[in-house]
């Protein structure tokens, strides 16, 4: 069995700090996959009796008998399901681990030491790609692609934007009222306060000026924080249509936190193009979220034995409201034909970081294998090249298995499209992961 050994987050820093050069990835000769039956990311039928040559990163060939080229790798994959490296469009990788008394009382040092390793264990589950929809994400994404550290590939939201006393507001009670809107997760570039046109305009341009691959803005009251009611909207109309104006400018989106539906009509209207959460949405909003090609970014998230655990027991009476639309919202939006991709927004605990493949099999209550495996492949990365330009990985397809695509693959050991809660599992069953062409896992080989 061939297994990346996992480093310390310490030794990481050392290596960037000492040998730099680390960086570059080796050269890569051709590896070549025999014998794989093919889920491609978008056909409901595998496809039988497959070898894909994967070489510079990138899928070069796909057929029955392909010849291996001189020096290449070749793996037998015998008969396993080869899927798309799996992707997960509601993620924080700043956060997914890091306990909620951190962002209270700790500080960006030990945020990002915790990061260190949760990107390389969401790599090892499978997840190829995220969308970090929300936390100072940019150099540990540089770092990634850099082959310093471990990780999946990232589109970064940055900080995401909140109104005074919404979502994303993290000051403690003695910091209100404050004579500036920048506290140090402001400054530091985790979360960021704006209020009115000029300012949310302003913090909007800094995060494309960072790099953000879109925008994330808090257009509703949330579960886990502390200071905003369930039920509020946040932001005027006027506000979230100037951020929209400047991700339009970007050629990119913006992408809303918000649970009910009033607060999802009025972001809706406002030219937001994907709802992270909207569990409390009804027909009449899904509708409208049809006809102007917004997408329904919701996880699912129920009330059961995987439940999150909160630090007051306010958080934990939204959980229960805003989870009993969880059973609701996935068959009502699939009858209307809305656009739903997966995502997880696993936070402030290690534990439910760890089940994110379990997340994505749990799809298996409202959808078939199939539509579940499509939506965390091809359906997800069709909605992160809403992007455009601002995407980082333009130079092939991601979510899918053909020609000319990134080489993102899983050999999984069974058939998921029959079985889904093969992903619940990954360490178990996925014997194969490769990502950009790269092999992580392989329990292939002696």
């Amino acid at each position: 069995m061939k297994l990346i050994t996992r480093g310390l987050a310490s030794l990481w820093v050392m290596g960037m700090l000492l040998a730099p050069a680390a960086a570059q990835e080796p050269p890569r000769s051709d590896t070549l996959i025999t014998g794989a039956r093919i889920f491609n990311g978008f056909d409901p039928d595998l496809i039988e009796g497959q070898d894909v040559l994967v070489r510079d990163g990138m899928i070069a060939e796909i057929g029955p008998g392909l010849t291996a080229p001189d020096g290449a790798q070749v793996i037998d994959a015998a008969g396993r399901t080869m899927i798309p490296g799996l992707t997960d469009v509601h993620w924080h990788m700043t956060m997914a681990e890091v306990p909620q008394t951190t962002i209270l009382t700790g500080d960006v040092y030990e945020i990002a030491a915790r990061a260190v390793p949760t990107a390389e264990r969401t790599l090892m589950r499978g997840f190829t790609t995220v969308r970090d929809i929300g936390g100072n994400s940019f150099s540990l994404k540089k770092l990634i692609d850099a082959g310093v550290i471990l990780g999946p590939r990232m589109l970064v939201a940055g900080a995401p934007l909140s109104q005074t006393g919404g979502h994303y507001d993290y000051r403690l009670p003695h910091e209100v009222p404050a004579d500036s809107t920048l506290d140090y997760w402001g400054r530091t570039g985790f979360f960021v306060i704006g209020d009115g046109v000029p300012e949310v305009q302003k913090r909007a341009r800094e995060l494309f000026r960072m790099g953000a691959s879109q925008i994330k803005i808090a257009a509703g009251g949330g579960v886990a924080s502390i200071f905003d009611p369930l039920d509020v909207r946040q932001y005027s109309r006027e506000e979230m249509e100037a951020i929209v104006d400047v991700a339009e400018s970007y050629n990119s989106y913006v992408a809303a936190h918000v649970i009910t539906d009033e607060a999802v009509r009025m972001a809706v209207e406002a030219g937001i193009k994907t709802i992270e959460h909207g569990m409390l949405v009804g027909r009449e909003t899904l509708e409208l979220m049809k006809e102007k090609g917004v997408w329904l970014s919701t996880q699912p998230l129920l009330d059961d034995e995987d439940r999150m655990v909160f630090p007051t027991q306010e958080s934990t009476e939204k959980w229960l409201v805003a989870t009993t639309g969880t059973e609701k919202v996935y068959p009502l939006a699939k009858e209307i034909g809305v656009k739903i991709a997966f995502g997880t927004d696993a936070i402030m605990d290690p534990a439910m970081a760890d089940k994110q493949g379990k997340f994505l099999a749990k799809l298996s209550r409202w959808f078939t294998p199939y539509e579940a495996l499509k939506m965390a492949t091809s359906d997800n990365a069709e909605l992160m090249e809403m992007a455009g330009p601002r995407h980082p990985y333009r130079k092939g397809p991601l979510g899918e298995i053909s020609v000319g695509a990134y080489a993102d693959l899983i050999l999984v050991d069974g058939n998921p499209l029959e079985n889904l809660e093969l992903v619940a599992d990954p360490h178990e069953n996925f014997d194969l992961i490769m990502k950009d062409g790269v092999i992580y896992k392989n329990t292939l080989e002696d």
